[in-house]
Formats: structure tokens, sequence, C-alpha cells
């Protein structure tokens, strides 16, 4: 048991609301900024309790952010506690907010869980986050209930519209027009999907090369050495990527390969 769960399990001071598995995914992402000068806003302080608990496990060098729509909350403030009134929807309301508080080290969203709170405080305040921070938005489970704009493949649900991040992570070796490279591509790591939690971890990132070969060859894998077999070779290959284009253009699942063959560039 970790020592935020050991918090948890011990806590008579504010009120916590939290599934039990959270905690490890909490420690096994948090765990390294632990007793440094960490900045964390988390969405949604109900009634004040993770935020004492973002504190304690923190230490007495973080400064915790909150936002909340019950202006109540407001009174949960202490040392090293600070609280914003606003809804996380409103893009001018976390505008404001950005510019009142340190950059990012963790944005924890246990806010509103709908699809429209989800969404919007990811466009607004992911870029507020240091290109080593972290990202983690819970209770993902909502995109899968109607009440909450969710639905299994629904459009406009926070998993659907998180399903494009592995998309621009990878956009460094996208041959597509309809994938380009852009911010996400150039300042994250890493996703990490859990049981209705995603995390983002953030890194500066730039074009990868491509792979590197070393080690002693164990067998012949190039492409023939016979001119003749070679013009062959190609024409067959430019034949293959001709129609595999095709197929991708047509939405067809199924790509012709040379069978056996290593084609080296």
């Amino acid at each position: 048991m970790n020592d935020l769960e050991k918090y948890f399990r011990q806590n008579n001071k504010r009120l916590i609301y939290k599934f039990p598995h959270y905690f490890d995914i909490y420690d096994r992402h948090f765990n390294h900024y632990r007793n440094k000068e960490v900045v964390i806003l988390e969405i949604g302080v109900s009634q004040g309790g993770s935020l004492q608990m973002w504190k304690e496990y923190f230490g007495e060098k973080s400064r915790i952010f909150g936002i909340d729509v019950d202006p109540r909350c407001k009174n949960l403030e202490e040392e090293n506690i600070k609280i914003f009134i606003g809804s996380q929807s409103d893009k001018n309301f976390l505008r404001e907010v950005k510019t009142q508080i340190p950059p990012i080290d963790i944005l924890i969203d246990d806010g509103g869980h709908t699809m429209l709170q989800q969404i919007v405080s990811f466009e607004e305040l992911f870029d507020s986050i240091k290109e080593d921070g972290i990202y983690l938005c819970e209770d993902l489970q909502t995109s899968y209930w109607e009440n909450y704009g969710g639905g299994y493949k629904r459009k406009g649900s926070f998993i659907e519209y998180s399903k494009n991040f592995i998309d621009f992570l990878n956009a460094y070796h996208s041959k597509q027009r309809s994938l380009r490279v852009n911010g996400f591509t150039k300042s994250v790591d890493s996703i990490h999907y859990y049981d209705s939690i995603i995390v983002i971890e953030k890194k500066k990132r730039e074009k990868p090369f491509y792979a590197e070969k070393t080690g002693n060859v164990s067998f012949t894998t190039e492409y023939p050495e016979s001119p003749t077999k070679r013009k062959l070779y190609l024409m067959k290959y430019n034949f293959i990527h001709a129609i595999n284009l095709i197929l991708r253009f047509l939405g067809i699942k199924y790509s012709l390969r040379i069978g056996g063959i290593f084609w080296k560039k």
C-alpha cells in the first residue's frame, strides 16, 4: 500500500471520494515529484479532501491550486492551497486562471466529467503544463454514460476524442496529409490508458531518427543482387505500393506485401 492509499484509509480530515485502484496510478506517475517545488492544479475540489491529500503527499514545497464551480469551496483554502471559483467549461475563466498561476507540473481533471468539460479543459490548459509535466484525467467511465454525453463509440465522447492523441503521438511517421505533426506530437513522450484514467506525460521531442543497426548479420535479407532480378523486384514492389495506396484511400483493411523479402530503403 503506497502513501496515498495509506492517507486515504486513515483520513480523518475532509472527505475524499476516489476509486481504490487510482492510488497506484497516482503514485506511479507522481512519485518523483515529491518534496520538490511542484505546482499542482486539480479541477474539482468537492469537499477539499484531495487537495489536502496532495499537500501531504507532495510536501511543504508544493503549491496546490483547485478549481470548482461551487463558491463554498473558496472557504476550503489554507496554507499552500488556493481555490478558483468558476466553470471548467468556461474558456474565458480558464484563461484567467492561467494568468494567476505558475506553469503547471501536474494537472488532474476530476471535475464534472461531462464530455464538454473534459475537452474544453484539455484544450485550454494542456499548453500550460510544463514541458516535462503530466496531464491526468480521471473518471473516464463517463465516456460510456449517456447522461454525461458519452456512449460506446459515440462521437464527441472524451474517449473518442483522446484516441486522436495516439495518432498525434506517431505523426512523425505519417505520410498522409490528413495526419501532420502538431504541438502534441512535439511535446508528448507517452500516453497511458488505465481503467477510467488517461495519463499524458510531456517531454520535448524532435523528429526521431530511423532505426539503427548493431551486431553481426546472421543471414542475408537484402533484395536480389542480380540487376535483372533487382529490376523485377522493384517493378513488383512499385506495383504493390500503388495497390496499397489505392487500398488505403478506399479504407480497405488489408494490404499486400512482398512475401518473405525485406525491403531496404
